[in-house]
């Protein structure tokens, strides 16, 4: 039996909440795997807490087919933040790793936050099992925030022609994607040669939202090349879009590992860059050069604005303008002359004398004696 199914391992509670976000609010089967994990994980920890399990038990081994609507009940956020504490100091990062470092990123334990918080806000709203919302006042960790690493468009160029046998076709066509349409490695991954259409491409996006994307003359091309090379294969997956040279669906790791390759050959360091930041490039080049944030957003397929507007700190002309509006940016550093009669300056030693009389480009005066300048020897 698989035991992250929640299907068949959830307590009710859980599993109805599970339900109702896979079937109502449509998320994706891995989405909702994740909810599964983090909430299961959480009421773990509350069971040790509330002294339901022993406090020398393995947290991956305690069950949790007896968490109920009494239990989720009894949480409180002080029991939130403790498991937060837990999560940032005690966790191993990699469970299944012998040398796993502890203590989870701010970034994971968000993700954790937004799955106890949903869970409560279903309880209380859909399925109005509770009257009020505990966890209405949790707050988020607060998250870095990093400016998103792009190609310049240079460097995209080089990218490309660098593309070669063997697989250069589908290699190219991945590749133009990418920095054109700004997909994600899942979209990528997930298209159908039928959602290749005319001068549009069927994108599905987070949560199975669907979108349209537009293909200019570059995508256009390289995908009528890749599409003549695959009419002549033979697709074990006939739908697929990009295959394998066994013929099957590429998947992320496959594409993954490709672009790092095409990234070493282009002589550019594969440790920086990855299908995602290919990503960044797209959405960045299109800023630069004149399209709007909002409907940079719908290209992307981003819920919220806010996740497209860091975009526009990257190389914002705004704000390189501003700097050079400064008047104090025009100010240059005066030039002062050495003072050679100084009877308070510390002494040079010989090295640091020698090259300060021997250079041409700093001043011409005639060297003195070694022991007129008090040089240490």
């Amino acid at each position: 039996m698989n035991t992250n199914d929640y299907r068949l391992t959830a307590p009710p509670v859980l599993r109805d909440f599970l339900v109702y976000h896979e079937t109502i609010q449509g998320h994706s089967r891995k989405t909702v795997d994740e909810y599964y994990l983090d909430l299961r994980n959480f009421f773990r920890y509350v069971k040790i807490e509330k002294g339901k399990a022993p406090r020398t038990a393995e947290l991956d081994e305690i069950p949790i087919d007896d968490v109920d609507l009494d239990l989720a009940r009894s949480v409180t956020l002080s029991d939130v933040y403790s498991y937060m504490n837990y999560l940032s100091r005690d966790r191993a990062k990699h469970a299944n790793s012998p040398s796993t470092g502890y203590g989870l990123e701010a970034t994971a334990r968000a993700r954790k936050i937004a799955a106890i918080r949903s869970f409560y806000k279903y309880l209380t709203s859909k399925a109005k099992l509770i009257s009020e919302n505990p966890m209405q006042d949790l707050d988020s960790p607060r998250l870095k925030k990093s400016l998103p690493r792009y190609l310049s468009l240079d460097e995209s160029i080089q990218l490309l022609e660098a593309v070669d046998e063997p697989n250069q076709a589908r290699d190219y066509c991945i590749l133009t994607l990418f920095l054109n349409c700004g997909l994600r490695i899942s979209e990528l991954v997930s298209l159908n040669t039928t959602d290749v259409r005319e001068e549009q491409l069927r994108v599905l996006g987070k949560g199975n939202k669907e979108r349209m994307i537009f293909l200019n003359e570059a995508c256009r091309a390289a995908l009528d090349d890749w599409l003549e090379e695959r009419s002549r294969q033979a697709a074990a997956d006939p739908n697929a879009l990009f295959l394998t040279r066994t013929h099957t669906r590429m998947t992320k790791d496959a594409v993954h590992y490709m672009v790092k390759q095409r990234l070493k050959k282009a002589g550019l360091d594969a440790s920086l860059y990855s299908s995602h930041k290919l990503r960044h490039t797209a959405a960045t080049l299109m800023l630069q050069n004149g399209v709007d944030v909002r409907t940079l957003q719908e290209v992307l397929g981003h819920e919220n604005l806010n996740t497209t507007q860091i975009y526009t700190h990257v190389d914002n002309e705004n704000l390189r303008s501003a700097a050079k509006a400064n008047p104090l940016g025009r100010m240059k550093k005066k030039s002062i002359p050495f003072p050679l009669e100084n009877r308070n300056r510390r002494p040079l030693s010989l090295r640091a004398a020698s090259y300060f009389y021997s250079s041409p480009v700093l001043f011409h005066v005639p060297c003195p004696s070694s022991k007129s300048m008090g040089i240490i020897e």
